[in-house]
């Protein structure tokens, strides 16, 4: 008789563990908790490069707004130039006694802006304090445009908020440009413009930046000389003060010295200083008020950017310093 073989399949040859093999729950745990610590560590690698590229999108927006300002005020105050107008009798008491109806024709002024409290910012590790100085300045020159001989006034000034209807805009940086015919009108009326137009009047005023907390001019004679109140050129005879020709110098303010130069004197060179709050820092700051915000940008040094440039006259008047 025949015996006959059973077929088997090769499937059945497997042990049963291996037919139902696969990941235990504490195998997928371990898996998961090790691409949830890859995933963290490429979004805090992202994020790291996000930033960075951030900031250095915002170091070259500040780097070129700040370049560009100081450009244009290095050009206006290059170009001034002194009136010559006869030096006004009333002249050395009119800071006590405005008379409307006499004509100053100041080449150049610069003085502290009344009533701004400074922004007062504490040094990153040290004791020591920054206090930023916020200057207006006038500045006169004379060119031909259209072909006709025309009296150029430039003027800057930063105001702590920008008018309506963008209020929350602070440290706003605007430019005056105003001219007149030299055969119309004397050059007063562009020094009593920049103190009388309104910085929303768009004709005369433009919007430069914002963010600048720090704006000051320092005037130098032909060696090199700082002129503040201690300058000699005539001693008038009175305590311890004494008055330049044809400048007459303000009271210390913020331990800066405001001056008019009128006449004949402009000075040699001009340095001015520009700093510049980067735009995040200036948003945050935006969104708070009264001592909050100041309290806040106290302690935010770090990110105020400074310029610094020493701007050479080119018609400066040696016999004003004879």
């Amino acid at each position: 008789m025949r015996r006959e073989r059973k077929k088997v399949s090769a499937f059945s040859l497997q042990p049963l563990a291996f037919a139902h093999a696969g990941f235990t729950l504490v195998e997928m745990l371990v898996t998961l908790a090790l691409l949830s610590l890859i995933v963290l560590a490429l979004m805090t690698v992202f994020n790291s490069t996000q930033k960075a590229f951030r900031a250095s999108l915002t170091q070259t927006d500040i780097l070129e707004s700040g370049r560009l300002a100081m450009g244009l005020i290095a050009s206006d105050l290059e170009a001034m130039m002194p009136s010559s107008s006869p030096v006004n009798t009333n002249l050395p008491n009119f800071l006590y006694a405005w008379d409307t109806n006499e004509n100053h024709n100041f080449n150049f002024y610069a003085n502290t802006n009344s009533g701004y409290a400074p922004l007062i910012q504490s040094l990153t590790a040290s004791s020591a304090q920054r206090t930023n100085v916020l200057e207006n300045f006038f500045s006169l020159s004379r060119q031909n445009i259209g072909g006709s001989p025309t009296w150029v006034g430039t003027g800057y000034y930063v105001a702590a908020n920008r008018p309506p209807p963008d209020t929350n805009d602070i440290y706003a940086l605007y430019r005056f440009y105003m001219t007149t015919n030299v055969q119309a009108a004397q050059p007063a009326s562009l020094y009593n413009a920049f103190f009388s137009v309104p910085l929303t009047n768009s004709a005369y005023w433009s919007h430069l930046a914002d963010g600048v907390v720090d704006l000051t001019v320092r005037a130098y004679d032909p060696n090199g000389l700082e002129m503040t109140n201690t300058y000699e050129y005539n001693y008038n005879g009175s305590g311890n003060t004494f008055i330049n020709q044809n400048t007459l110098f303000l009271t210390p303010g913020l331990g800066w010295v405001g001056f008019y130069m009128y006449s004949n004197t402009v000075p040699a060179s001009v340095q001015v200083e520009l700093g510049v709050m980067e735009d995040t820092t200036l948003q945050r700051a935006e969104g708070l008020s009264g001592a909050a915000q100041m309290n806040y940008l106290s302690n935010q040094v770090g990110q105020v950017h400074l310029f610094r440039q020493r701007v050479v006259i080119r018609n400066v008047d040696q016999a004003a310093y004879q």
